[in-house]
């Protein structure tokens, strides 16, 4: 029997892009960039974690030895375990953008080589009459915000005002999405999502990637909060992904978390949703148990970017990185014979950066399986290496787009 699973920690990148000057991201490097906090003592925060980085499952499999191939961090030689059990390397990214859509296509074998539709950042940055179609078929008098923004912040200073005049805030980022935040209670959840519908008809013409709802909960400014019932809205990929091309060949794509939403729901099997990396660990090995020959578990652990990566803390990043580490040995304990995990990233969301965006990067290839090699892959020319792996693990025909390196990691007969 032969099983796949690929686990995306969102926003892992281990710096040395190739184009990273071009992106204005040169010498951005989330994990060493974190990991020189750490061990310099300035990650410490109220009991939440503290001292040095302590990733020694992750280790084992080869990150630092990773974090070392991708960018000569200066200090990934010394935490490179004596031995490891895993494989290792990086990949560079080919697709246009830095954004979630881009990364796990061009991971599943399809690369973004079109660029995408931004909005500017400038108050109002939505075209008025792109707000007034909006507005007319989704009966609204109006919208607040209009601008890029955070979504902690932004809900911060307008959900006050969202719940009393029942207008939903309209935001953006430097990535191709227009986001809307209203009140699970008070504008209504299934009314949000319906709104989200209404919008992503009206941004297609503009390439727009993602339409986010952004739910929240709470009474007031100091205790908003946003809740797990997010919604992405993505366009479809512009070709068949690894997902589509398993199902096709009769196999299963068994995605956990946001995997749905980037891909539209396209060449998914069976959704398993959850909220924050804990849960979604627990769906994952859920995912797992029911995993048969010739499946795909695929999830994307959101909370590194989402909850860390953009709001720029170092400590709850390096906090989460350790609570995935110490979780990692339940998912290696349920392997089998025949069975390739891979941990990978999608983009980089380097905490120490400037501003809030996701930042270019090389992203990790580190995993394990029964007699699979342990050693270096090397820097990959782009994601869709990972996802051409997969497919000739699992038994497919060749995309055309990446190189498997199967051959240097499968066990000899």
């Amino acid at each position: 029997m032969k099983r796949a699973f690929l686990f995306v920690l969102d926003s892992v990148g281990i710096g040395g892009a190739r184009d990273a000057e071009a992106f204005g991201d040169a010498g951005s490097n989330t994990v060493g960039h974190i990991l020189e906090r750490a061990n310099a003592g300035q990650a410490d925060k109220d009991g939440l974690r503290e001292g040095p980085l302590d990733l020694p499952h992750l280790a084992s499999l080869g990150l630092f030895h990773a974090l070392e191939a991708a960018s000569g961090h200066p200090m990934a030689a010394a935490m490179k375990p004596a031995g490891v059990t895993g494989f290792w390397g990086a990949c560079d990214e080919v697709s246009n953008g830095k954004d979630t859509p881009s990364g796990h296509w061009e991971m599943a074998g399809v690369p973004v080589r079109f660029d995408w539709g931004y909005f500017p950042d400038e108050i109002p940055c939505f075209p008025r009459d792109l707000l007034d179609s909006i507005y007319e078929e989704a009966g609204l008098e109006g919208s607040l915000g209009n601008k890029h923004a955070s979504g902690t912040e932004i809900i911060k200073e307008l959900g006050e005002e969202h719940m009393k005049t029942d207008m939903p805030i309209f935001y953006t980022s430097a990535d191709s999405v227009f986001q809307i935040a209203c009140h699970e209670e008070s504008f209504g959840l299934q009314r949000l999502y319906d709104l989200c519908e209404i919008v992503r008809g009206h941004v297609d013409a503009l390439n727009i990637g993602r339409v986010i709802a952004r739910p929240f909960l709470g009474t007031a400014a100091d205790n908003f909060e946003r809740t797990g019932n997010r919604r992405d809205y993505s366009v479809l990929p512009p070709a068949p992904t690894l997902l589509d091309r398993l199902n096709d060949d009769g196999g299963r794509v068994l995605a956990v978390g946001k995997i749905g939403d980037i891909f539209a729901h396209q060449g998914i099997t069976k959704l398993r949703k959850a909220t924050g990396n804990p849960a979604l660990f627990e769906a994952t090995l859920a995912a797992m148990d029911e995993a048969g020959d010739r499946d795909l578990v695929f999830t994307n652990f959101v909370d590194f970017d989402m909850l860390y990566g953009h709001r720029r803390n170092v400590p709850g990043y390096a906090a989460a990185l350790e609570e995935f580490d110490r979780l990692l040995p339940e998912a290696i304990a349920k392997l089998q014979p025949g069975d390739l995990m891979i941990i990978t990233a999608d983009h980089g969301c380097d905490p120490t950066w400037r501003g809030t965006d996701h930042t270019r990067e090389r992203i990790p290839i580190i995993g394990f399986g029964p007699g699979m090699a342990a050693k270096g892959v090397g820097v990959r020319a782009t994601y869709a290496d990972i996802g051409e792996t997969i497919a000739e693990h699992l038994g497919l025909q060749p995309g055309k787009d990446g190189t498997s390196f199967l051959t240097d990691i499968a066990p000899h007969a």
